[in-house]
């Protein structure tokens, strides 16, 4: 079984009977995008001022949203382009965000070590994403990447709550580089295929 499709199915384990439940309601999956990304902005606040479980535990929890909302959209059959828009647009805004409220944190402690991190590890996660989204807008297929968001996330809250969140950067910087370049090379074999 592909990453992918292991990932695939531990989010709908985990997402797919909240979705369920959320369906009956009137809550519409915007909704749940708009209150990960509120979350994700209470967690960048602890995490600038040095709360880093709290901040972790936010993360986390914002997270949950993120994989809820496109959940409960497919559950209630309103997947729709400016949805998947405005999930994307968002999740990249929570991202920067949790990045900013570190480096808020480690530019008061006087840390190069920590802001270099910070500033390697959002540079490594947006081209992660980028690479991904335009390969997809030149019709090419990216399913590939092993440090994708949500890994990153979790690479993220392990760090923060074992008060490693250095080392945590320094995976995401590494791993990150390492997912945009296997993905480059996937989306230049399948051009090459698609040209054949």
């Amino acid at each position: 079984m592909k990453l992918s499709e292991v990932r695939r199915t531990v989010s709908h384990r985990l997402t797919g009977h909240p979705a369920r439940l959320l369906a009956r309601t009137s809550i519409a999956p915007d909704t749940l995008t708009w209150i990960g990304l509120g979350i994700s902005l209470g967690a960048a606040a602890a995490l600038a001022t040095g709360r880093f479980p709290l901040g972790g535990g936010l993360l986390l929890l914002g997270g949950m949203f993120d994989m809820l909302d496109g959940a409960l959209a497919r559950t209630t059959n309103r997947t729709t382009r400016l949805g998947a828009l405005l999930d994307s647009t968002l999740d990249r805004l929570s991202e920067s965000a949790i990045f900013f409220g570190l480096l808020l944190f480690y530019t008061a402690q006087g840390s190069v070590c920590g802001i270099l991190l910070v500033n390697a590890a959002l540079v490594a996660s947006v081209m992660v994403s980028y690479i991904k989204a335009r390969g997809e807008g030149l019709d090419l297929e990216c399913k590939v990447g092993f440090l994708t968001r949500e890994l990153r996330v979790l690479v993220l809250v392990l760090g923060l709550f074992l008060n490693q969140a250095l080392i945590a950067l320094a995976v995401i910087a590494v791993f990150g580089s390492a997912t945009v370049a296997q993905r480059f090379l996937h989306l230049r074999q399948m051009d090459r295929k698609q040209r054949d």
